[in-house]
């Protein structure tokens, strides 16, 4: 023990009134470097405000600025079975599941929730990348379908903002088999008529890609986000080439025909709103179509159906 850091210091720093500074109170931008105060990244939809960059957001977060009012029912998280390979790395799987839940005060990845974004009845699905990098694993898997099997009762469209870094490792083949199960619950939504929309966040990678991430009637994204199968480095190496410069980014994907839109954070639940009222045929708003996404900008085949 090591007396004057363990007790003279932290006397003095009492009696001097000495005080912690929270380790994220200043935000250091990717792009350009630019510190930002928290809660002013907060208040900005976590969208650095002088750049424009899109940091990753909070799945609550998200889901209470989706929705109208920021209200909405936070759909249940379905138990399943924790650890069923008893899988072991540089830790126990289950002490990586107890971590994620302190830190991020969730059960696992996904977030569901149902309510109205401008007065469209939707069910959101969002990604907690936090939480073990946003995995798909069988709770992930489960909550989706559950979310899906939701929207058909609900008779209203799923949106879904996929972050992750693709299939959980420490469930092997029981992670794996997420991907037909999701895309089952995908099929299901649209035999029932019914649209559903993918918001690709940054970075939406591996089998979630693969999977319920690509299979959407429209396909948004977020400014600069990484979406691909594959990582840039891993295809440099098996190639042997170098990749072109934005290569993977959401830009890059709709300048070659893979996504629809790019779509700024703050023009998205409107933009959701304009989109679904017109695959489901209901009236327009006529105080809000001189909004940031004109008819025009739309894919063809949604606004053919004006």
């Amino acid at each position: 023990m090591n007396w004057i850091t363990n007790y003279v210091r932290p006397k003095i720093n009492s009696m001097l009134g000495r005080r912690e500074v929270p380790e994220n109170l200043w935000i250091k931008c990717p792009e350009t470097g630019e510190m930002v105060f928290h809660r002013d990244l907060e208040e900005n939809k976590w969208v650095i405000p002088a750049s424009g960059f899109h940091m990753k957001m909070p799945a609550k977060a998200r889901l209470k600025d989706l929705f109208d009012d920021g209200v909405y029912e936070a759909l249940a998280q379905p138990k399943v079975a924790q650890d069923p390979l008893k899988f072991r790395d540089s830790k126990k799987y289950v002490d990586r599941l107890r971590d994620s839940r302190v830190k991020t005060d969730l059960e696992d990845t996904i977030v569901a929730g149902l309510g109205r974004v401008q007065g469209v009845k939707l069910v959101g699905v969002v990604h907690e990348f936090n939480f073990m990098g946003g995995s798909l694993g069988m709770a992930a898997g489960e909550a989706i379908i559950k979310a899906f099997e939701r929207a058909i009762s609900e008779k209203c469209p799923l949106v879904i903002f996929p972050a992750s870094g693709g299939a959980r490792m420490q469930e092997g083949i029981l992670s794996l088999m997420q991907l037909p199960r999701t895309t089952v619950a995908v099929q299901m939504l649209k035999e029932a008529g019914l649209p559903y929309i993918v918001v690709l966040t940054n970075p939406t990678t591996g089998g979630v890609t693969a999977s319920y991430a690509m299979l959407g009637d429209l396909h948004l994204a977020e400014p600069g986000a990484e979406i691909c199968f594959a990582g840039k480095r891993v295809i440099e190496q098996t190639i042997r080439e170098k990749l072109p410069e934005g290569f993977q980014t959401s830009e890059y994907l709709m300048e070659h025909g893979m996504i629809d839109m790019v779509v700024k954070r703050h023009d998205i639940p409107t933009t959701l709103a304009r989109v679904l009222k017109i695959l489901m045929k209901k009236p327009m708003d006529a105080a809000k179509l001189n909004g940031s996404t004109p008819l025009a900008a739309l894919p063809i085949a949604a606004a053919a159906s004006v």
